[in-house]
């Protein structure tokens, strides 16, 4: 089993870097089990099929555009994914959902695919989110960490 955790987003626009904030977090506070790769994803696009190919399972951290109050977390997983990202939350986001259409039609697809999202709060171009949304980032860890041990893996706190 391999399960990737990608973090995406553009932290030139505030809020919007949120998934990207999420990696640095979990990997400064969470010792990964063989098996499991952490990626900060950024906007690298299409770019990411490469990366994403083969892996068993993904657990995306990303900002997400739902219609929910800012600083709502959303966890979705399986078939709610694609159709969730079919609408963009910025100009420069990874288009997720084409991403996982183009491995499926390449057989490369994980197996499943998690999203923990926040909505955000501002996209002013910034490289600090905002605090209401930097305060978002431990409970998506946990989240994230939940996820992965939901899949069978069992990250260890760093000390």
């Amino acid at each position: 089993m391999s399960i990737l955790v990608l973090g995406l987003g553009n932290i030139l626009l505030q809020d919007e870097g949120i998934g990207v904030r999420v990696v640095e977090a979990l990997e400064a506070a969470w010792e990964m089990p063989d098996g499991v790769t952490v990626v900060d994803g950024g906007t690298a696009g299409m770019d990411m099929l490469d990366t994403i190919a083969g892996y068993t399972h993904m657990v995306v951290a990303d900002a997400v555009k739902t219609g929910a109050p800012a600083g709502t977390i959303v966890l979705l997983r399986g078939e709610e994914v694609p159709a969730f990202f079919r609408g963009k939350l910025s100009p420069h986001q990874v288009g997720l959902s084409d991403l996982l259409a183009t491995l499926a039609l390449q057989d490369e697809a994980p197996e499943t695919v998690t999203l923990v999202g926040c909505v955000p709060y501002g996209m002013r171009t910034s490289l600090d989110m905002t605090p209401e949304m930097a305060a978002k980032v431990p409970e998506m860890v946990d989240l994230v960490v939940g996820e992965l041990r939901h899949l069978g893996a069992d990250p260890k706190p760093r000390e």
